[in-house]
């Protein structure tokens, strides 16, 4: 019996030692393909590889930039003219929006002209027609031109957005 035991012995060893490498290739692989899996669904695409297979060199990198805003302290107050001739009174409390921080720094040093046109403005609305959303959207969108225009004449980048924070007419 002694002799049937022993040659049974060595391969044992050989089948461990055969499922170990193996084991140790599936989690290589495994690893492998888990970070290029992750790299493909992020948007990165292959490593060195581009979407037309040629090398990711020469490909341009969008940045996202978020946009920056300036809220305007001291509210935009004036009487407006309703029908009748009676005057009525509007109050505006703004914030400008731009992509970068030098525009915004433009508009914060010419705001004493950009308040004075921009007040010139609301003052010649309709009363009737601030009344409605459509009325408002309108304003917001003659406020950024009038805005964009100051800052053009001084040689500055545009606003992207005039925003309401509070709209009042009464």
């Amino acid at each position: 019996m002694a002799e049937n035991n022993t040659p049974a012995a060595p391969p044992a060893k050989k089948g461990k030692l055969k499922l170990i490498i193996l084991l140790v290739l599936v989690i290589i692989l495994a690893v492998g393909l888990s970070v290029v899996g992750t790299l493909w669904f992020l948007g990165g695409g292959l490593p060195g590889m581009s979407d037309d297979g040629a090398s990711g060199d020469e490909e341009a990198v969008s940045v996202f930039e978020p946009s920056v805003y300036l809220d305007i302290e001291k509210a935009l107050v004036t009487t407006i003219q309703a029908d009748g001739g009676r005057q009525r009174y509007a109050q505006v409390h703004l914030s400008l929006e731009a992509n970068s921080e030098q525009t915004l720094a433009a508009a914060e040093l010419h705001r004493p002209l950009i308040r004075s046109q921009l007040v010139s403005l609301l003052g010649n609305s309709d009363f009737m027609e601030l009344q409605t959303p459509e009325g408002r959207t309108a304003l917001a969108d003659r406020m950024l031109q009038t805005v964009n225009q100051v800052l053009e004449e001084e040689g500055e980048a545009p606003l992207t957005r005039v925003l309401f924070r509070n709209f009042v007419v009464q």
